[in-house]
């Protein structure tokens, strides 16, 4: 269960070896969470997460998972589950392609459609009717202010990121009143593996500053929360401009 300053105890990661989830597993860990999960597709990395998180007091166990295999994630899902409750499921998978390279390869395109949003669709359902079934719990699901408005230099990426973003919107107000409950993380640039050698965006933040976001906003039981919180201004903003002269944007 969540101690008194709505923190987890326990603590299911999708996607283990993700920058921004094992930042807030760390954060958390050094909090109150005891417990941690590490769902992910087997690898020296894995195991490499897992080992940190136990230098830091956790327990911690990791679980074959792989968001292109929607069939495998009952199964895999549901054994994690059955060893006791999850006060937390973080939601943390996803890829951001090569937008020209995708353009050019529809597979490609599809692959990240599926990873970032048919695999978040299926892995998320099964997560909530888990904790809808304990009685209570939060799922954390990380969007990208990518989905806002679809721009040229990644709409394959933003696409499958304002699906996501809708749905786990649609799954929190489905949730509601049950106990469980669904936050959607929106953070803008992240300097990280996955953003080495582009450009940073303007308002780039970190993966430690989204850990510390998704704390606050679990202290405070959220429902959204943007990274840096300026962007929720910014992003407004834009999503209001004429498509005209957002595409002339240097976006």
């Amino acid at each position: 269960m969540k101690d008194a300053f709505g923190l987890p105890q326990s603590l299911l990661v999708l996607g283990g070896t993700s920058e921004i989830a094992l930042a807030t597993a760390r954060r958390l860990v050094t909090r109150r969470t005891r417990t941690v999960w590490l769902a992910g597709r087997p690898s020296p990395a894995l195991d490499a997460a897992a080992e940190q998180l136990r230098g830091l007091g956790a327990e911690v166990r990791t679980v074959a998972f792989d968001a292109l295999d929607p069939e495998s994630h009952e199964a895999a899902l549901g054994k994690v589950f059955t060893e006791g409750d999850i006060d937390l499921v973080l939601l943390a998978f996803g890829v951001l392609g090569d937008q020209a390279h995708d353009e050019r390869e529809p597979l490609n395109a599809v692959r990240v459609a599926q990873t970032n949003y048919t695999g978040a669709v299926s892995a998320g359902l099964v997560s909530a009717r888990a904790l809808q079934a304990q009685g209570h719990g939060s799922l954390v699901v990380l969007s990208s202010v990518a989905g806002e408005r679809a721009r040229r230099a990644n709409f394959i990426y933003g696409s499958s990121k304002a699906g996501l973003d809708t749905f786990a919107q649609g799954l929190g107000d489905a949730l509601h009143g049950t106990g469980v409950h669904v936050m959607v993380v929106r953070p803008g640039f992240v300097r990280s593996r996955m953003t080495a050698g582009m450009e940073e965006a303007p308002l780039a933040t970190t993966p430690e500053a989204v850990a510390t976001a998704i704390e606050l906003g679990l202290r405070r039981r959220s429902e959204t929360v943007w990274v840096p919180g300026a962007l929720r201004v910014v992003m407004s903003a834009l999503r209001h401009l004429p498509r005209g002269v957002f595409r002339r944007l240097p976006v």
